[in-house]
Protein backbone atom coordinates (compact mmCIF):
# COMPACT_ATOMS: atom_id res chain seq x y z
CA UNK A 1 0.00 0.00 0.00
CA UNK A 2 2.14 3.46 -1.52
CA UNK A 3 0.98 6.99 -1.75
CA UNK A 4 1.99 8.21 -5.05
CA UNK A 5 1.12 11.48 -6.91
CA UNK A 6 2.12 12.72 -10.59
CA UNK A 7 0.73 16.19 -11.96
CA UNK A 8 -0.34 17.59 -15.53
CA UNK A 9 -1.45 14.28 -17.25
CA UNK A 10 -3.37 16.53 -19.78
CA UNK A 11 -5.48 13.92 -21.09
CA UNK A 12 -8.01 14.75 -23.64
CA UNK A 13 -9.58 11.34 -24.51
CA UNK A 14 -12.59 13.21 -26.00
CA UNK A 15 -10.77 15.93 -27.69
CA UNK A 16 -8.19 17.00 -29.91
CA UNK A 17 -5.36 18.61 -27.63
CA UNK A 18 -2.93 15.82 -27.90
CA UNK A 19 0.53 17.02 -25.82
CA UNK A 20 2.35 15.13 -28.64
CA UNK A 21 2.69 18.40 -30.70
CA UNK A 22 4.73 19.73 -27.66
CA UNK A 23 7.64 16.87 -29.25
CA UNK A 24 9.42 13.65 -28.20
CA UNK A 25 8.94 14.04 -24.73
CA UNK A 26 5.01 13.45 -24.92
CA UNK A 27 5.41 10.85 -27.67
CA UNK A 28 3.06 8.35 -26.47
CA UNK A 29 2.47 9.65 -23.33
CA UNK A 30 -1.34 8.43 -22.95
CA UNK A 31 0.26 4.88 -23.25
CA UNK A 32 2.73 5.39 -20.70
CA UNK A 33 0.71 6.35 -18.66
CA UNK A 34 -1.57 3.47 -18.93
CA UNK A 35 1.13 1.14 -18.37
CA UNK A 36 2.14 3.11 -15.50
CA UNK A 37 -1.08 3.32 -13.53
CA UNK A 38 -1.37 -0.33 -14.42
CA UNK A 39 1.11 -1.35 -11.81
CA UNK A 40 -1.10 0.12 -9.12
CA UNK A 41 -2.75 -2.08 -6.35
CA UNK A 42 -6.22 -1.70 -4.95
CA UNK A 43 -4.45 -0.65 -1.65
CA UNK A 44 -2.75 2.62 -3.74
CA UNK A 45 -3.89 6.29 -3.45
CA UNK A 46 -3.05 8.38 -6.15
CA UNK A 47 -2.77 12.37 -6.00
CA UNK A 48 -2.75 13.80 -9.11
CA UNK A 49 -1.42 17.38 -8.57
CA UNK A 50 -3.64 19.85 -11.54
CA UNK A 51 -3.94 19.94 -15.16
CA UNK A 52 -5.77 16.72 -15.48
CA UNK A 53 -8.24 16.79 -18.38
CA UNK A 54 -8.31 19.76 -20.97
CA UNK A 55 -12.22 18.98 -20.79
CA UNK A 56 -14.12 22.36 -20.68
CA UNK A 57 -17.00 20.76 -18.69
CA UNK A 58 -17.66 17.57 -16.69
CA UNK A 59 -19.12 15.81 -19.56
CA UNK A 60 -16.01 16.88 -21.64
CA UNK A 61 -13.62 15.45 -19.11
CA UNK A 62 -15.56 11.84 -18.80
CA UNK A 63 -13.95 9.96 -20.81
CA UNK A 64 -10.59 11.59 -19.22
CA UNK A 65 -12.36 10.29 -15.47
CA UNK A 66 -13.32 6.82 -17.04
CA UNK A 67 -9.58 6.61 -18.23
CA UNK A 68 -8.87 7.10 -14.80
CA UNK A 69 -11.01 4.91 -13.22
CA UNK A 70 -10.30 1.86 -14.39
CA UNK A 71 -7.10 1.58 -12.82
CA UNK A 72 -6.85 0.98 -9.27
CA UNK A 73 -6.78 2.78 -6.58
CA UNK A 74 -8.09 5.48 -5.10
CA UNK A 75 -7.21 9.22 -7.14
CA UNK A 76 -7.47 12.70 -5.28
CA UNK A 77 -7.57 15.20 -8.18
CA UNK A 78 -6.49 19.00 -7.17
CA UNK A 79 -7.10 22.05 -9.40
CA UNK A 80 -4.67 23.11 -12.05
CA UNK A 81 -4.95 25.99 -14.13
CA UNK A 82 -6.53 24.19 -17.38
CA UNK A 83 -8.83 22.26 -15.46
CA UNK A 84 -11.53 24.56 -16.89
CA UNK A 85 -13.98 21.21 -16.03
CA UNK A 86 -13.42 22.10 -12.46
CA UNK A 87 -16.70 22.51 -10.45
CA UNK A 88 -17.63 22.40 -6.84
CA UNK A 89 -16.97 19.41 -4.47
CA UNK A 90 -20.76 18.60 -4.37
CA UNK A 91 -21.19 18.76 -8.23
CA UNK A 92 -18.93 16.66 -8.70
CA UNK A 93 -19.34 13.46 -6.10
CA UNK A 94 -22.69 13.95 -7.67
CA UNK A 95 -21.29 13.46 -11.68
CA UNK A 96 -18.98 10.73 -10.04
CA UNK A 97 -22.06 9.14 -8.65
CA UNK A 98 -24.40 9.22 -12.07
CA UNK A 99 -21.39 8.19 -13.84
CA UNK A 100 -20.06 5.55 -11.52
CA UNK A 101 -17.18 6.32 -11.08
CA UNK A 102 -16.25 5.06 -8.06
CA UNK A 103 -12.34 5.91 -6.86
CA UNK A 104 -12.04 9.36 -8.29
CA UNK A 105 -12.87 12.64 -5.30
CA UNK A 106 -11.30 16.32 -4.91
CA UNK A 107 -8.79 17.04 -2.39
CA UNK A 108 -9.91 20.86 -2.25
CA UNK A 109 -10.23 22.94 1.08
CA UNK A 110 -9.93 19.59 2.87
CA UNK A 111 -7.24 17.17 3.52
CA UNK A 112 -7.45 13.01 3.71
CA UNK A 113 -5.37 10.74 5.48
CA UNK A 114 -2.88 8.36 4.89
CA UNK A 115 -1.33 6.30 7.95
CA UNK A 116 0.38 8.78 9.61
CA UNK A 117 0.27 11.53 7.20
CA UNK A 118 -2.46 14.29 6.59
CA UNK A 119 -2.38 14.93 2.70
CA UNK A 120 -3.51 18.27 2.06
CA UNK A 121 -3.21 20.37 -1.01
CA UNK A 122 -4.73 23.36 -3.54
CA UNK A 123 -3.63 25.06 -6.82
CA UNK A 124 -1.29 28.05 -5.60
CA UNK A 125 -0.48 30.59 -7.53
CA UNK A 126 1.28 32.28 -9.55
CA UNK A 127 1.14 36.15 -8.54
CA UNK A 128 3.08 38.06 -11.22
CA UNK A 129 2.21 35.68 -14.37
CA UNK A 130 0.10 38.62 -15.05
CA UNK A 131 -0.47 42.29 -13.68
CA UNK A 132 -4.28 42.12 -13.55
CA UNK A 133 -5.97 43.75 -10.39
CA UNK A 134 -7.46 40.54 -9.24
CA UNK A 135 -4.35 38.63 -9.09
CA UNK A 136 -4.21 39.65 -5.41
CA UNK A 137 -6.99 38.26 -4.49
CA UNK A 138 -7.09 35.68 -6.32
CA UNK A 139 -3.87 34.37 -4.31
CA UNK A 140 -5.21 35.49 -0.87
CA UNK A 141 -8.29 33.01 -1.82
CA UNK A 142 -5.37 30.04 -2.50
CA UNK A 143 -3.98 30.40 0.91
CA UNK A 144 -7.18 30.79 2.53
CA UNK A 145 -8.05 27.35 0.53
CA UNK A 146 -4.22 26.23 1.29
CA UNK A 147 -4.87 26.89 5.09
CA UNK A 148 -7.81 25.20 5.45
CA UNK A 149 -6.62 21.69 4.21
CA UNK A 150 -3.71 22.22 6.52
CA UNK A 151 -5.69 23.23 9.14
CA UNK A 152 -7.70 19.84 8.90
CA UNK A 153 -4.59 17.88 9.10
CA UNK A 154 -4.93 18.56 12.80
CA UNK A 155 -1.57 17.21 14.94
CA UNK A 156 -0.67 14.61 11.89
CA UNK A 157 2.26 15.49 9.88
CA UNK A 158 1.53 17.17 6.91
CA UNK A 159 2.87 15.97 2.77
CA UNK A 160 1.43 19.22 0.80
CA UNK A 161 0.53 19.31 -2.84
CA UNK A 162 0.09 22.03 -5.31
CA UNK A 163 -0.32 22.65 -8.66
CA UNK A 164 2.02 25.52 -8.75
CA UNK A 165 5.34 25.23 -7.42
CA UNK A 166 5.74 27.79 -4.50
CA UNK A 167 9.75 28.46 -5.72
CA UNK A 168 11.72 28.11 -8.49
CA UNK A 169 14.78 29.57 -9.78
CA UNK A 170 14.05 33.16 -9.85
CA UNK A 171 10.40 33.26 -7.99
CA UNK A 172 9.34 32.72 -4.94
CA UNK A 173 5.93 32.85 -3.46
CA UNK A 174 6.17 34.38 0.47
CA UNK A 175 2.70 33.93 1.11
CA UNK A 176 2.26 30.10 0.59
CA UNK A 177 6.11 29.44 1.78
CA UNK A 178 4.86 31.24 4.83
CA UNK A 179 1.85 28.62 5.11
CA UNK A 180 4.01 25.46 4.79
CA UNK A 181 6.49 26.71 7.42
CA UNK A 182 3.41 27.74 9.44
CA UNK A 183 2.00 23.87 9.70
CA UNK A 184 5.60 22.31 9.52
CA UNK A 185 4.74 20.71 6.49
CA UNK A 186 7.04 17.84 5.63
CA UNK A 187 6.99 17.74 1.63
CA UNK A 188 5.81 19.58 -0.58
CA UNK A 189 5.18 18.23 -4.64
CA UNK A 190 4.17 20.65 -7.05
CA UNK A 191 3.61 20.17 -10.99
CA UNK A 192 3.13 22.77 -13.97
CA UNK A 193 6.82 22.96 -15.26
CA UNK A 194 7.53 21.48 -18.53
CA UNK A 195 9.96 20.78 -20.90
CA UNK A 196 12.80 24.20 -20.78
CA UNK A 197 11.38 25.34 -17.78
CA UNK A 198 11.73 21.87 -15.66
CA UNK A 199 15.37 23.47 -15.88
CA UNK A 200 14.26 26.05 -13.02
CA UNK A 201 13.08 23.56 -10.56
CA UNK A 202 13.99 23.79 -6.82
CA UNK A 203 14.40 19.99 -5.43
CA UNK A 204 15.36 19.53 -1.80
CA UNK A 205 14.95 20.80 1.69
CA UNK A 206 13.99 24.74 1.19
CA UNK A 207 13.37 26.01 5.39
CA UNK A 208 12.31 22.63 6.58
CA UNK A 209 10.17 21.56 4.05
CA UNK A 210 11.27 19.13 1.10
CA UNK A 211 10.33 19.96 -2.15
CA UNK A 212 9.60 17.79 -5.37
CA UNK A 213 8.38 18.09 -8.85
CA UNK A 214 5.79 16.22 -9.97
CA UNK A 215 5.13 17.18 -13.60
CA UNK A 216 3.90 14.08 -15.98
CA UNK A 217 6.75 14.83 -18.35
CA UNK A 218 9.39 15.00 -15.73
CA UNK A 219 8.46 11.35 -13.98
CA UNK A 220 8.42 10.41 -17.36
CA UNK A 221 4.77 9.53 -17.10
CA UNK A 222 5.60 7.31 -13.90
CA UNK A 223 3.77 8.18 -10.88
CA UNK A 224 6.15 9.27 -7.91
CA UNK A 225 6.18 6.91 -4.87
CA UNK A 226 5.65 9.83 -2.04
CA UNK A 227 5.55 7.03 1.35
CA UNK A 228 3.90 3.76 1.93
CA UNK A 229 2.44 1.31 4.87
Amino acid sequence: MALYAIGDLHLSLSGNKSMEVFGDAWKDYVARIENALGQLTEEDVLVLAGDTSWGMTLQEAEADFRFLDRFPGKKYLIKGNHDYWWATAAKFRRFCEEKELRSLELLHNNCILYGDYAVCGTRGWFLEEDQKPHNAKVLAREVMRLEASLQAAGEKPILCFLHYPPLYQGYRCPEILAMLEKYRVQGCYYGHLHGPTIRRRIEGQFGNTDFSLISADYLGFIPKKICEM
